[in-house]
Parts: C-alpha cells; structure tokens; sequence
C-alpha cells in the first residue's frame, strides 16, 4: 500500500463485527497439552522462507485482476491446506476507481481448541503500478513485490509450517490480506482493503488478544523500529517482541520510534482490535540514505534485495514470542 507517514492523529474505535468463514477445511493435530508445554522452541528456516518469495513472484505481478493474483491465491490456499487446523477464503468486492475489485482474505487456524488466539497477518496482494518510478513510461508497471508484499507472506507460511510440526501452547490464526497496495498515492481510503473488510466482518470464530502485521520485511539492512500507532495501541507487546528481536538481530530489531505509519494494522486498531506493525518503516517513501534501499513501489522491489538472516530474524522472534512469551 501507499503506507504514507503522516502527523500523529488520535485513531477512532470502533465496534467488531462477525462474518461467517466461508469454504473451509478442518484437520486436527491431536497433540495433548502435556506434549506443547515439552516442545522446545523451533528453529525457523530462512532458506525455506526465501524460496517462498521466489514461489510467489514467479507468478509475477499479484495485483487484483491481473493472471498472477487467481494462481498465487490457488498456491496461498494450497499450501495452507497442508498444515492448518482450519483453512477458509473469506471473498469480497469493492469499486475502486470504477472497476470492480475481486478480492479474497485466506484463513487459516492452528490449535482451534484454544480460547486464547492471536492473529498474525501480510498482504499477500503486490502494488498495480510502479508509481515511484523515475521514468513516466514505467509508472504504470506493475511490481514484482518481492519486500512489499512477498516478505511477511513468506514469514507467515513458514510459521504455518512449523505451527503444524510443532503445536503452540496458545491459539494461533494467520490472516493473508487482499487489496491492501491498490490505492493511488494519498487516497488513503482505497488502501488496505482487506484489513478494513476483516477488522468488521472478523472471519474467526474467536477475538484475538493480540494482532500482530508484517510487511516489508525481509531486506539485507533492514531496520525494523517501533511505530507510532502501534505503540499507541500495544505498547508492552512492542516491548515484548522488541527484547526477544533485538537478542537475534540487534542491527535489525532498534528501540526507537518513528512517525505513524498507515498499514494494516490501523483498521484492526479502529475496530478495536490491539495491534502492531512490525516493518522496514525507513524504506516507505523511499527515505533511505542507501541508494540501494530506494525501491520502495518501483520495479527494483526484486529478490536482489531480499536477506535470509533478515527473514530469519523476524521470524525466529515471532516464533519465540508464540511458544515462550504470548499469553
């Protein structure tokens, strides 16, 4: 999305709606509580994570409409299906900007049986034009995605794997997000579309304590710092995943704050919802004093930038907060 940097401003809450889940697939792990609480804490394949991006952009392009989107989210399902408890699209359509949007959330749930859950989610859909493009001719180009986009999704699926191998001690649901980078630069509104459906048509059966997003995570130097509005809204769990990041990457994982950041974590805010973002809030704008860094919504958002220790770093944090910290 155009996940612009704007003045703090009190964010409004509002009420959580239900929506049904819709085509789903149930499995069951079987694993006692006695089994979870032995289970040591897993390690989390970064090398695996890293193929998963290539998996996603040799699709190409995932922007609604286009070839790519229908077959990445046939292989999004397809891979969840595999491991989760629970597997469900969660279809929608919006207008914007006169063309009627297909757009699908997909689901998937890990111990069901637990009462206490959290939610973990990514976009899964890439931005439909290269508008920070320096050439006009290229501005209309659709990006490959592989940070902006490509990184959390890969980060989630393989938790999904390891959450199956190894179940948690707590409930876990991770949401994949559509419609999240189709808005134009400054039209906030036709942003994080899937965020905005889920946050008041919640498709899981059980509110989550905590809502933890990740986006553009995965470059070779990235630094990952903490956001206002999430501060605003989980200040200790920003605390909590922060100590555990900055014990395996303390380049990566930094104690300091920076300007709001628009992602899809504030709609789940409005709704009431407590959550965070964890991303590489210095790539949005294209900021960076690295040149190299300066991909940000162009072409240049390719493999080349991508870093198995980053995608390692975030995801052995999330890994360790789900079976040693999350309540």
């Amino acid at each position: 999305m155009w996940k612009i940097w704007i003045a703090a401003v009190g964010i409004a809450v509002g009420t959580i709606g239900c929506h049904p889940r819709q085509h789903s697939i149930s499995k069951n792990t079987g694993a006692t509580d006695t089994e979870v609480a032995r289970s040591p804490v897993p390690l989390f394949d970064a090398a695996h994570a890293y193929r998963l991006i290539e998996q996603q952009i040799a699709f190409g392009p995932r922007a609604p409409g286009l070839p790519g989107h229908d077959s990445c989210r046939r292989f999004l399902r397809q891979f969840l299906t595999q491991y989760a408890d629970t597997v469900f699209e969660q279809p929608f359509s919006q207008q914007v900007y006169g063309v009627e949007l297909r757009l699908t959330n997909i689901g998937a749930s890990f111990r069901t049986e637990l009462p206490v859950r959290v939610l973990l989610c990514a976009h899964w859909d890439t931005r439909p034009y290269a508008d920070e493009e320096l050439e006009p001719r290229n501005q209309r180009v659709p990006i490959l995605g592989a940070n902006d986009g490509g990184s959390g999704v890969a980060v989630l699926l393989e938790l999904a794997r390891i959450l199956s191998q190894h179940p948690p001690p707590i409930g876990v649901d991770i949401l994949l997000l559509d419609g999240e980078d189709y808005g134009k630069a400054g039209d906030m509104e036709h942003f994080c579309l899937g965020s905005r459906y889920a946050a008041h048509h919640y498709p899981f059966p059980i509110l989550p304590r905590w809502v933890v997003v990740v986006d553009l995570v995965g470059d070779r130097e990235a630094w990952l710092p903490w956001e206002e509005y999430s501060w605003r809204s989980a200040p200790e769990l920003l605390q909590v995943l922060w100590e555990i990041g900055a014990k395996h990457a303390p380049s990566v994982f930094r104690k300091e704050m920076v300007a709001p950041v628009f992602d899809d974590h504030v709609p789940f805010i409005q709704a009431g919802f407590r959550a965070i973002v964890i991303i590489d809030a210095e790539l949005v704008g294209n900021r960076s004093p690295n040149p190299r860094r300066r991909y940000w919504h162009t072409l240049r958002d390719t493999p080349q930038n991508i870093s198995q220790g980053t995608l390692r770093a975030v995801g052995q944090t999330l890994v360790e907060w789900l079976y040693k910290a999350a309540p």
